[in-house]
């Protein structure tokens, strides 16, 4: 059986938001709390988180989750991805999951791991009516376009390469909403 890694992507400094989202609460959580719950650790063989808050780096052992600093946010999201993806070179898929989506649910991420499992030569990614959201599980097929990726370019740029091996796992569109904004939070928290 082949391993199956986890990046939980907490690096980038969220100009749009004005401040560090990740420690923005919603219901008295912050947003990397909620991040972190979201990953099934079962699921993987290796969780590591990408980040460059010490904070996030001293919250992260109280999951038993391998941390890995990011000193160059400034690089953008490829950098993350490279970071990341590198601690885990040896896995046959790597799931990404995104930080600022307060409402993922963990059963939805272990869900996507179950389907990929079934087809692992596609890239799965949790969706809603036809129209894909993030986490995105990638097999190691993949990992050298990824690896390959520059500046804020991210997973999306090689999923439109390759939208024929993408598929995808139905959820609520609620889950996949993510705050980029202190008046998307506000949004989220009236619902």
């Amino acid at each position: 059986m082949q391993k199956i890694g986890c990046v939980v992507m907490a690096a980038g400094n969220a100009r749009r938001f004005g401040k560090n989202k990740l420690a923005a609460q919603l219901n008295g959580r912050t947003l990397i709390l909620r991040a972190l719950e979201a990953v099934p650790a079962e699921q993987f063989d290796s969780v590591v988180v990408v980040t460059q808050y010490p904070e996030v780096m001293r919250l992260v052992k109280d999951f038993h989750f391998s941390a890995v600093y990011n000193e160059h946010p400034d690089y953008g999201i490829s950098h993350t991805i490279e970071l990341g993806l590198t601690s885990l070179r040896d896995c046959g898929g790597v799931l990404f999951l995104v930080s600022d989506q307060p409402l993922l649910r963990r059963e939805s991420v272990a869900e996507l791991v179950r389907f990929w499992k079934a087809q692992p030569d596609k890239i799965a990614a949790l969706g809603h009516n036809g129209v894909r959201g993030n986490p995105c599980l990638f097999p190691a097929r993949f990992f050298p376009e990824l690896l390959e990726l520059r500046e804020d370019h991210g997973g999306n740029t090689v999923i439109r390469r390759h939208e024929d091996d993408l598929v995808l796992l139905e959820v609520d569109g609620q889950e996949l909403t993510d705050v980029d904004t202190p008046q998307a939070l506000k949004e989220i928290s009236g619902r």
